[in-house]
């Protein structure tokens, strides 16, 4: 049975699963923001109290927070779980070699304003899981302050067999590039292919495997406030994500015991705990706080269809914004295949420079900007103030192009943009994968100014 209940205008719908055993293959409930209800085990959620002194099952209550207990309610984020082993259950935390992974705040190379690209990360040589696979490459802020974010990029060939791992840094915003991830939460299960993102909050324990062998992608680590949906504005009810295009998962729970590791990611440090048990052992639970996943083939791209380029905040996907508005601590923008029909108008992006940087990856084809260095898989780095745009090749075919009606079908890309300077790590820096070229792209811009020449308006 499915029943709906209307709760606030911030949050749309209360769904309530009932009898929702666990599934033999992937299922999701929709919404985004949505105060969700799930059970693995029929009757395990207690009504209408959260705490009773008896849980059906003999299962322990525990809550997790997302927010400080007095958020407004729009913004107060909260889950409780019904699971088999409280939380507490594990050793002492010790720490470990963090390898390539770094957190804020990221002073181990000094920032600078040149433009920067990499190529893509190799597979690894010997198996490697997504931790072991992971590079940080950049960031900005630090947990302690709670504002800004970690770029890493990974590249995996094994699945976290006997491992699990939760930031207490910050949410993670998974990108997959190459290959699929399935990503098994204590509140379910989220697999997830190039094409689609995921977004595990900040805490929440997760295993991640790989259905198709190896992985490679992208990930945001958001210290700042949880990523949601812009606001349309002028745009009105309708474009961009739709919160209906969010899938949440169902309860799914593993009831194991064994020897296994809990490696938590704090102040940047990496630790690690032993388990005697699984600690994805939620049988039910209900709240607010939990993974989602999106096919962004389904964002609804906005863009003009007069003359001109319209910002590209019009291709914003999510949003964690800062305490002044307009301004993100970072927004996750994408340019997915789209028409382009502006008349007059010069259609790749233009030359710019502004005081929001950039870090730029390529999922899947060619960006409009770049003719070649670019690839998939590939990232870019254009900081605070530093120039960028299309290489020469691009702005003279661009400039030249008969401006009929034409569709980039084979593209996406990504934007992790922040008002805050992303400041390179050293291994980003001193990598091989640098293109220690990429500036020489622009060199062959060559004057065209004519003083004599007249034009008709």
């Amino acid at each position: 049975m499915l029943c709906h209940l209307q709760v606030n205008p911030y949050l749309v719908l209360f769904e309530h699963v009932e009898e929702q055993f666990m599934p033999t293959e992937i299922q999701y409930q929709s919404g985004f923001g949505n105060h969700f209800s799930t059970e693995a085990l029929p009757g395990a959620l207690p009504i209408a109290q959260n705490s009773p002194q008896r849980v059906k099952y003999g299962l322990y209550a525990e809550q997790l927070s997302g927010s400080a207990f007095t958020a407004h309610r729009h913004e107060n984020l909260r889950t409780w779980f019904y699971r088999i082993r409280p939380s507490v259950l594990h050793s002492v935390f010790k720490p470990i070699d963090p390898r390539t992974i770094r957190g804020g705040p990221f002073d181990e190379a000094p920032p600078t304003p040149n433009q920067l690209r990499w190529d893509p990360l190799p597979f690894p040589k010997e198996p490697a899981d997504l931790l072991q696979g992971l590079v940080t490459f950049a960031g900005s802020g630090s947990p302690a302050e709670r504002k800004g974010c970690a770029v890493h990029l990974y590249s995996a060939n094994a699945p976290m067999k006997d491992r699990y791992f939760y930031s207490a840094d910050g949410e993670l915003l998974f990108v997959p590039q190459q290959g699929a991830l399935e990503l098994a939460t204590e509140l379910g299960l989220l697999s997830v292919k190039p094409g689609e993102i995921a977004v595990i909050p900040r805490g929440i324990k997760f295993q991640a495997n790989l259905p198709d062998g190896t992985a490679r992608g992208y990930v945001c680590e958001n210290y700042g406030a949880p990523f949601r949906l812009p606001s349309l504005g002028p745009i009105g009810a309708n474009g961009l994500a739709n919160p209906r295009d969010f899938e949440t998962p169902l309860a799914h729970f593993e009831e194991k015991s064994g020897n296994f590791k809990l490696i938590a990611k704090f102040m940047s440090g990496l630790w690690s705990a032993d388990l005697t048990h699984s600690p994805l052992d939620v049988v039910a639970w209900h709240g607010n706080y939990a993974p989602y996943k999106y096919d962004l083939s389904r964002f609804n791209t906005v863009n003009s269809v007069s003359f001109d380029h319209v910002d590209p905040s019009i291709f914003t996907v999510l949003t964690s914004p800062t305490d002044s508005p307009g301004t993100a601590n970072v927004d996750f923008v994408i340019f997915p295949p789209r028409w382009n029909v502006a008349e007059h108008t010069f259609r790749p992006p233009y030359f710019h420079r502004n005081i929001m940087s950039e870090f730029m990856g390529l999922v899947h084809g060619a960006y409009d900007a770049k003719s070649a260095g670019f690839v998939p898989g590939g990232s870019s780095l254009h900081n605070c103030m530093s120039p960028h745009g299309p290489d020469a090749q691009t702005f003279e075919r661009a400039s030249t192009a008969p401006l009929k009606p034409s569709y980039n079908v084979d593209t996406l890309a990504f934007m992790f943009e922040s008002c805050f300077v992303f400041r390179p790590t050293a291994f980003a820096l001193n990598t091989s994968l640098l293109q220690k070229d990429y500036i020489a792209c622009w060199k062959d811009l060559k004057s065209h100014f004519n003083p004599k020449e007249t034009q008709e308006r």
